[in-house]
């Protein structure tokens, strides 16, 4: 059963920014997606790709002309703030990003609106797509480094030294809360009034992402790929490893604790109830 009855729907613009607003206008974004053409879906899939990766060529400036942290808290501030910035690329620009839409397409199919069949084609394609634009990415930044000073291929060494050589379950873990964020960041977006607003939760959330550092796999394929053309200490085997677990791990953060549960206690609720305050005696 949907949400809302038909003689019930209410305006999904969040005008009023209620929970119910918010629910019907990510519903509306991920069912706008689903029946998108697959080529448009792609490109703008490969674009997120692209887009995104600029966080890890603005986190290897940092590194690079840095000339090294005096703490590790002003290090990972300032790696937030450059990662940050390239979210806002994709968050504002409406990009397709895998991890959003984790979050966005499994609502449509809890109400009943969408199959799996069509969220699983949703996720296919925002997620090839998104690492074809990180590979791409990834092969100018090797050449960059190869060809100019500005960007040390060590920079990118200590970003996937961060990553990599973890087990399984504290990559998927790690996985998990960038999942939750970045579904959170999906979220408190389509709540924003304006612009503004919206950039500003992006910053927060993302920001937290690449302060921890927690895994994205998305951002993350362009750091750990980087390392591993420009021989900084990463396998092919490595590369796999982190790949697998931290793409799950942003799934489970994404569709469960934001999806499931946002949707959940709307469906649960039924309708908004509105307090009136009391008169006074």
């Amino acid at each position: 059963m949907a949400v809302e009855d038909a003689d019930d729907a209410e305006d999904p613009s969040g005008a009023s920014l209620s929970y119910r607003n918010i629910l019907e206008r990510e519903m509306d974004n991920a069912l706008t997606e689903m029946n998108r053409p697959m080529a448009g879906l792609f490109l703008s899939g490969v674009g997120a790709g692209l887009n995104l990766s600029f966080g890890a060529l603005f986190m290897g400036l940092v590194l690079t002309l840095s000339g090294g942290f005096q703490s590790d808290l002003v290090q990972q501030t300032a790696l937030a703030g450059a990662s940050s910035i390239a979210f806002l690329f994709v968050v504002v620009g409406q990009t397709e990003l895998f991890t959003a839409h984790s979050t966005m397409g499994i609502l449509p199919v809890l109400d009943g609106r969408s199959s799996t069949r069509d969220l699983a084609r949703l996720w296919a394609i925002t997620y090839s797509s998104n690492l074809v634009g990180c590979v791409v990415f990834s092969i100018l930044l090797a050449g960059v480094v190869a060809s100019r000073d500005v960007l040390a291929a060590s920079a990118f060494g200590s970003l996937a030294g961060a990553l990599v050589p973890l087990p399984w379950w504290s990559i998927l873990l790690s996985g998990v809360l960038a999942g939750w964020l970045m579904g959170m960041v999906t979220w408190l977006s389509a709540a924003s009034r304006d612009t503004i607003g919206r950039a500003a939760f992006v910053v927060l959330g993302t920001g937290a992402i690449g302060f921890a550092p927690f895994h994205h796999s998305i951002l993350g394929a362009t750091e750990v790929l980087t390392a591993l053309l420009l021989g900084q200490g990463v396998s092919a085997a490595g590369f796999v490893h982190f790949l697998a677990w931290t793409t799950l791990g942003n799934v489970i953060g994404g569709t469960v604790f934001v999806g499931l549960l946002n949707y959940g206690h709307v469906a649960l609720v039924g309708r908004d109830v509105e307090l009136e305050p009391e008169d006074g005696g």
